[in-house]
């Protein structure tokens, strides 16, 4: 979008601002605090007003607001950056940006950056505050913003010159969702969520598996919750926060044992902190529950282990289905020594019982489309469909009962298994949506 004022096109009215405020005030571009951003606005202000560009009031103020998000903010990034309800920012060209919410919508923007250098000086500038650099030698850059807002960039030599820049910015604002909200949103029904949550509590060890947006972290963060005050709970995210698990009485008191931690990257490799690092340092921390925000590479060698040694852990994995679930974590696991798929298989059918599998369907719902147990006898696995949801009668069904083995486990880890046998073992049943 281009605006003019008094004959100028905006763009040209930024760059003479600009070269203004670095020349005199420069100081004050990249101090943060109220004082000093106020103070920057005057100037802009004052040297509108003095080369009378505006000619009115309410004009000059709209220019004032305006210049200040394009020199110290995010250009017209900035009001989607703060929003809860965004998701995602795809930036497929300096004119082509799109944003996604949480509720499924999308939205083609009309306004757009100036030209590809405009493009580029504002993703650098959204990259600087994690120190990260965007040029010739470093085209493809991931950075964050704070600790909620993951940015992956392609610049000059992977993309054309023409489109400038393109991004993809990834807005971590976790709903905190009830065992209501899911059961009213048909995510799951309150079986299912009774069912996992039970497990996880009594150190049956899951991953949770689907596309970006199937409400993977929202169903993880809510199983989590659910975990007993009393027991530990240590989470490990790539590089941004995403799990705020605390939780503080009306005092502020923290009434749960929650430890978060993040990776970290350095270009020192001895000051890199990965996952795989996080995962063996959780072990000494005597955690109760395990969590792993998602396995894409060794971290899922050292994650198989801490739950077959005895440790709750739950994590993501990107499948297309719970069976593919286990080919997508033997196949990372492998990586770590050089293992045959097929040796690591066994290990992951063990280390992870259950598997549960979202989806977002093409009308925007998320829904729980398969819990699945693994079966083991000798070393050989049998996958039990324990839930589905059946996408042409809009329905969920109880497929078959959990096994034996898993009941024995559940009985030996202090479930009452006279009140959920009933639940668990009933007839099969199928549960309707309501329109």
């Amino acid at each position: 979008m281009r605006f003019l004022y008094k004959n100028f096109d905006f763009y040209s009215l930024l760059k003479s601002v600009q070269e203004h405020i670095s020349e005199k005030y420069a100081v004050l571009l990249s101090d943060k605090n109220d004082s000093s951003r106020n103070q920057l606005k005057l100037y802009i202000k004052q040297y509108l007003i003095e080369n009378n560009y505006m000619s009115n009031e309410q004009e000059l103020q709209s220019a004032v607001d305006r210049l200040f998000t394009e020199m110290v903010e995010f250009s017209v990034l900035t009001p989607f950056l703060s929003d809860k309800t965004v998701e995602e920012i795809n930036i497929n060209s300096w004119e082509d940006i799109t944003v996604h919410y949480a509720d499924g919508r999308s939205e083609k923007l009309d306004e757009s950056f100036f030209s590809p250098d405009h493009a580029i000086d504002i993703v650098r500038r959204l990259l600087h505050e994690s120190g990260m650099i965007l040029d010739a030698s470093y085209p493809i850059v991931r950075g964050h913003l704070s600790n909620n807002i993951r940015v992956t960039v392609l610049g000059d030599g992977v993309v054309d010159k023409d489109v400038g820049v393109t991004a993809s910015i990834r807005l971590v604002n976790p709903q905190k969702l009830s065992k209501d909200d899911f059961i009213g949103n048909g995510t799951a029904t309150e079986e299912m969520l009774d069912f996992l949550s039970l497990c996880l509590r009594h150190d049956v060890s899951m991953c949770l598996t689907g596309a970006t947006g199937s409400g993977k972290t929202t169903l993880m963060s809510w199983i989590l919750s659910t975990i007993p005050y009393h027991k530990r709970i240590f989470t490990i995210e790539e590089n941004t926060r995403e799990f705020d698990l605390v939780v503080r009485d009306s005092n502020g008191k923290v009434l749960n044992n929650v430890t978060h931690t993040c990776t970290r990257f350095s270009e020192d490799e001895k000051r890199t902190i990965t996952m795989e690092t996080l995962l063996d340092t959780a072990l000494t921390y005597n955690p109760d529950v395990i969590c792993v925000s998602e396995m894409k590479s060794d971290e899922a060698w050292s994650a198989q282990e801490a739950a077959r040694t005895g440790h709750a852990v739950i994590t993501t994995a990107h499948a297309n289905s719970c069976g593919a679930t286990y080919r997508r974590l033997a196949t990372l696991g492998a990586r770590k020594y050089g293992m045959s798929y097929h040796e690591v298989e066994p290990l992951m059918l063990e280390a992870f019982p259950i598997v549960i599998f979202t989806k977002q369907l093409e009308d925007n719902t998320r829904r729980i489309m398969e819990i699945a147990e693994m079966e083991l006898c000798d070393y050989k696995g049998e996958l039990r469909t324990l839930w589905s949801f059946d996408v042409k009668k809009q329905a969920f069904v109880r497929c078959n009962p959990v096994s034996n083995s898993l009941l024995k486990r559940l009985r030996e880890n202090g479930v009452d298994t006279v009140k959920y046998q009933r639940l668990l073992q009933g007839a099969t049943t199928c549960r309707t949506l309501s329109k």
